[in-house]
């Protein structure tokens, strides 16, 4: 597990100030814009436990058995575990088959995954 932390923490320190001269050399391309209009909501899969457990060992998890969590700070406070977002419900429940199934197979107990819609952020 501390190996996985410095990997990540190296790679993250590799991206520092990347793009800067990269950026200069891009023909930039006139792309317009849309603003996000209201469509078709998104779904989310959220990662929580019964007990309380450290938001880093269980999104540490979540990336070693390749789920890529985010994690967010709600307005309430509380810090929650989201795996997403998905275009569909049904995407976000075939994820959590995948999760649950790994959550199972590594004798994870008091965790569960809930498909929710997507918090909007203000």
């Amino acid at each position: 597990m501390r190996k996985l932390v410095w990997i990540v923490a190296a790679l993250a320190l590799a991206g520092c100030g990347e793009g800067k001269s990269v950026d200069a050399q891009k023909p930039k391309t006139a792309v317009a814009t849309a603003p996000a209009v209201a469509s078709a909501p998104q779904w989310d899969l959220e990662v929580r436990g019964e007990t309380p457990q450290a938001v880093s060992d269980l999104s540490g998890w979540l990336i070693e058995h390749a789920f890529v969590p985010t994690v967010i700070k709600d307005s309430s406070g509380k810090v929650r575990i989201l795996i997403g977002p998905f275009n569909s419900k049904a995407e976000a429940e075939a994820r959590q088959v995948q999760v649950d199934a790994a959550l199972a197979k590594a004798k994870k107990r008091n965790i569960e995954s809930v498909v929710i819609e997507h918090p909007i952020q203000p």
